[in-house]
């Protein structure tokens, strides 16, 4: 079990380090690497929430639209 956390943990650490390469975050400081995810993950969250509570709307009057879904 602990060997099985510590493949996990070796895997995510890897994962993170690879995100700061590919967005060149690694080049900021720790705290511009704050404001910065912290400013994804809001819109990140924002959409994901906009598609959430709207896209059912949307999909419905689409159907309604082409009649495959009668009133």
């Amino acid at each position: 079990m602990i060997m099985a956390l510590g493949s996990a943990w070796k895997h995510m650490s890897w994962l993170y380090y690879q995100y700061l390469l590919i967005t060149a975050l690694y080049m900021l400081e720790p705290w511009e690497r704050t404001v910065f995810n912290s400013l994804l993950v809001s819109v990140a969250g924002m959409a994901v929430y906009t598609g959430y509570v709207f896209m059912p709307q949307h999909i419905m009057a689409i159907l309604h639209y082409f009649e495959v879904v009668q009133r």
